[in-house]
């Protein structure tokens, strides 16, 4: 049976960050730190009452970017709709 290696506590939850907040693939994170991409959705899905599920995340990161290419569209109409007057 192979060698189990344990990650150190503080390197996990900055994996988990840069999957998390930085939006890193968990492939990326996982060939980078050399962890598994199977560890990392693991640690994802343990113990996280109350956290939104790494869909949820990825569904969020998706509209944010709607929301603010909306943002940008209304914020240049308007623009233009000013210059006009």
């Amino acid at each position: 049976m192979g060698k189990i290696h344990r990650i150190a506590p503080d390197l996990r939850e900055q994996i988990l960050k840069r999957v998390k907040d930085e939006g890193i693939p968990v492939a990326q994170a996982a060939k980078e730190h050399g962890v598994s991409e199977g560890t990392i959705y693991g640690w994802l899905g343990k113990g996280v009452k109350g956290l939104p599920t790494l869909g949820e995340l990825v569904r969020l990161k998706r509209q944010n970017e709607e929301l603010l290419a909306l943002v940008g569209e209304l914020t240049l109409e308007k623009s233009r709709t000013q210059k006009k007057s």
